[in-house]
């Protein structure tokens, strides 16, 4: 074998990754939707999906979407500027901006080319990016394909923000990105405050309201809703339907001049066949059962705090203080992989954060309640993870 094999160089470059208990391997899970799915061949309870309000598996989506495959085909068959646009799309995103309160919309096959495209579509050299520390993989990434000026800023410190804002060059576009609600950590962001900061500071600020859309404000509109902020025009909202909407594709809703622009250089866009029509009708007919079944955003919330307090009873570790993502804080990377791996000896699925999905001594499992759970569900889990901590000696 050659010194410099690169098989072996990855090989070893796995096998370091292993030793450190941060390995990853791909589990199959079927079905995907519901609260208790099989997992390897085993029966378990779900706290792991991001069907926050289990629309996934809805009778409405799916004849949405298979009615669209059966009438329109199962492909865009181009990218959006060449033939791929469809009236679907277009409707679509008339129903997102009228959602979000926005001028106009955009649709993206997932929420991370959206991020993709907004971030680096709007900045570029010469151009300031401020974000957040615990920002989402697809914002990071989104930040360096800009190859604008890009600095940090500590967790939830608009403080430090604006100071970071405020030292930027002059002439080139700044950018205010962070997360509505943080993926792992499933804490908010001072949406108001960092409002302020870009209106005196001249700048967008981009929100990705991923993990907010559907869950969050009185009608699941997002933060700007949960905090009463009536969107303005320096406020770039992006969301998804991948979660608590239970289909597929990003979108991003402002002022048309944002929008006009990423319809020009939003490489993730232009570059990549548009959704299929079956993706297309799944995400509009989501919109219409959140507003005809607002039921399942307030059950959310009830399991939520149900499960955070059996937690919080039993001695746990809790990260956040509300809604469906349920971070329990283990530490170190090969004790949390004991403790899902003992979970779910007991029936329950939740498998370990690590680093680099998380900073490095704040590896946890991250627990997520979905509108398909029923309470019986969260004292089952609680009382798992209870059993599953004394087995390991946590």
């Amino acid at each position: 074998m050659h010194a410099d094999d690169p098989l072996a160089l990855l090989q070893k470059r796995l096998e370091l990754r292993r030793c450190g208990g941060l390995a990853r391997r791909l589990v199959s899970i079927g079905p995907a939707t519901g609260a208790r799915v099989v997992v390897e061949g085993r029966p378990v309870l779900l706290m792991a999906s991001n069907d926050y309000l289990g629309l996934a598996g809805h009778l409405r989506l799916r004849r949405a979407a298979a009615r669209a495959a059966e009438e329109l085909g199962a492909s865009s068959a181009a990218s959006r500027l060449a033939a791929g646009t469809l009236d679907g799309h277009l409707a679509l995103e008339r129903q997102i901006a009228r959602f979000k309160h926005a001028e106009t919309a955009l649709y993206f096959h997932t929420g991370y080319m959206t991020n993709l495209g907004v971030v680096s579509g709007l900045a570029g050299p010469g151009d300031l990016i401020v974000s957040d520390q615990l920002n989402h993989a697809s914002l990071i990434d989104a930040c360096r394909l800009s190859r604008a000026t890009v600095k940090v800023y500590p967790h939830r410190d608009w403080r430090a923000a604006e100071r970071l804002l405020a030292q930027g060059p002059g002439g080139g576009l700044k950018l205010l990105v962070s997360d509505g609600v943080f993926s792992m950590d499933g804490d908010l962001a001072p949406l108001a405050r960092l409002l302020e900061v870009a209106q005196r500071q001249g700048a967008l600020l981009v929100i990705d309201d991923a993990h907010a859309t559907g869950v969050w404000g009185e009608t699941g509109r997002g933060t700007a809703e949960h905090f009463g902020i009536t969107p303005g025009p320096e406020l770039v909202m992006v969301g998804t339907f991948s979660k608590a909407m239970g289909g597929a594709g990003g979108f991003v809703a402002g002022h048309r001049v944002v929008i006009d622009t990423l319809v020009n250089r939003a490489r993730s866009l232009l570059y990549t066949t548009a959704p299929p029509p079956s993706q297309v009708a799944a995400a509009a007919e989501a919109l219409k059962v959140l507003a005809d079944e607002p039921w399942r955003r307030q059950k959310l919330h009830q399991l939520s705090a149900r499960l955070r307090g059996n937690l919080t009873n039993a001695g746990f570790e809790v990260l956040s203080p509300a809604g469906p993502i349920v971070p329990v804080l283990v530490g170190g990377a090969e004790p949390a992989v004991s403790l899902s791996r003992a979970l779910l000896e007991r029936g329950v699925y939740a498998p370990a954060m690590r680093p680099p999905t998380v900073p490095q001594g704040t590896s946890r499992l991250r627990l997520a309640v979905s509108a398909a759970h029923e309470p019986a569900d969260m004292d089952q889990a609680a009382q798992a993870l209870q059993e599953a901590r004394r087995e390991v000696g946590l």
